[in-house]
């Protein structure tokens, strides 16, 4: 394991390297003042943790008073961007996010999540990882378009949503090629302007999220 700390425009980062059933993780640590839940997002396919929106999202949990770990999937720290296995990917993010709650996050709830493709994983393994909420940005409804014209119609991934059995929010892009996911009864759909990046309005990503914590953390009591 190696742990550094530094200095950055969002406070002090610490790096840790977790190790995983597929390789070493990479996870990026801040602390809010006095946590109250923890949150642990995951990238898209092709980005990293750096995104606009995953930036954004762990400023507003931070001021919201919940520690945040942008993690790094094993591919991305092994210098691919071609995402692993989805079996893969859901191991080796639940090693991460077991060793996180005995270590940085214990006692906290647990809210999981990600962007796109991260989204989909903190989703399969929100049983599995004991998470309290599920924190979505630009889910991917629909797989890319394929380029035959007689391909079959592609399939929906609603089921990873609905399979989600405790509070789940979408933070979506009006104009998201990749879809739109209805609300349901513990799933909060809101809409943003902009497209599957969520780049455009990065007030209201950070805002949806500011709106949406309180409903699925405690508040704690000051020490």
């Amino acid at each position: 394991m190696r742990r550094v700390s530094d200095a950055c425009q969002h406070g002090l980062v610490t790096v840790r390297e977790l190790e995983t059933p597929h390789g070493p993780a990479r996870a990026h640590l801040q602390t809010a003042e006095v946590p109250r839940a923890g949150l642990v997002l995951g990238h898209g396919a092709g980005g990293g943790v750096t995104a606009r929106d995953l930036v954004a999202t762990a400023d507003a949990a931070l001021a919201e008073g919940v520690n945040v770990a942008l993690v790094e999937q094993p591919y991305r720290v092994a210098g691919r961007r071609a995402p692993a296995p989805a079996r893969q990917l859901d191991a080796a993010w639940i090693a991460v996010v077991e060793e996180l709650a005995s270590s940085e996050l214990a006692g906290l709830p647990l809210i999981a999540g990600g962007r796109s493709l991260g989204a989909r994983v903190a989703c399969r393994t929100a049983g599995a990882t004991g998470a309290v909420a599920v924190l979505c940005l630009a889910f991917p409804l629909l797989p890319p378009p394929r380029r035959s014209a007689r391909s079959a119609a592609p399939q929906s991934r609603l089921p990873e949503l609905d399979a989600v059995e405790v509070p789940v929010l979408v933070v979506q892009g009006g104009s998201d090629r990749f879809g739109m996911p209805p609300p349901a009864k513990t799933r909060t759909v809101v809409e943003v302007p902009g497209d599957h990046s969520l780049r455009t309005d990065l007030e209201a990503v950070a805002a949806a999220v500011r709106g949406w914590l309180p409903g699925v953390v405690p508040v704690r009591a000051p020490r």
